[in-house]
C-alpha cells in the first residue's frame, strides 16, 4: 500500500513539473487545492496505466524497441501519457496534453523525474534494509 501511495505522489509531482515546463500540458482547477487533486488523480491514472497496460505494449513492441535502439520506448511513454489524458478527459478530470511532441517531451520529463524520485526515496530504503539485515 505504501508503494502505491509513493507511486501516485511521484507521478503527480512529475506531471506537475512537466506541466510547468511544457505549455501544451495543462492541469486545470480553479484553486490550488483543485489542481493538487487533479494531479493526484492523474498520478493514479498514470500508475494504473504503467502497471497494467504499458508492460503489455512494451512486450509486444520488443522487436521495434531493439530495432530503434530503445527510442521506441519514448514514443510508447508518450502514447501512455496521451492515453492518461484521454482517460482523465473521460472521467471529467481537467488534464490535457496537446500534440504528440508535447507528449514526447512530457513523457521524457516524467520518466526522468519519476526515476530520480524513486532512486532517491525507494532505493535508499532498500539499501538501509539490506545493510540492517547484513549487520544482524
Amino acid at each position: 500500500m505504501g508503494r502505491a501511495i509513493a507511486v501516485v505522489l511521484f507521478n503527480a509531482g512529475a506531471v506537475a513539473i512537466a506541466a510547468w515546463i511544457f505549455p501544451g500540458i495543462s492541469v486545470g482547477g480553479d484553486t490550488t487545492t483543485d489542481q493538487v487533486i487533479t494531479l493526484l488523480v492523474v498520478g493514479a491514472i498514470l500508475g494504473v496505466i504503467n502497471a497494467f497496460i504499458a508492460p503489455i505494449i512494451k512486450l509486444l513492441s520488443i522487436p521495434f524497441i531493439i530495432l530503434t535502439l530503445g527510442l521506441a520506448l519514448l514514443v510508447i511513454n508518450a502514447l501512455m501519457l496521451k492515453l492518461a489524458a484521454w482517460v482523465a478527459d473521460q472521467a471529467d478530470v481537467n488534464f490535457h496534453v496537446e500534440g504528440f511532441w508535447t507528449a514526447v517531451g512530457g513523457a521524457l520529463v516524467i520518466s526522468l523525474v519519476t526515476a530520480a524520485l524513486e532512486m532517491g526515496f525507494m532505493s535508499g530504503d532498500r539499501r538501509y534494509r539490506y545493510q540492517t539485515r547484513e549487520m544482524s
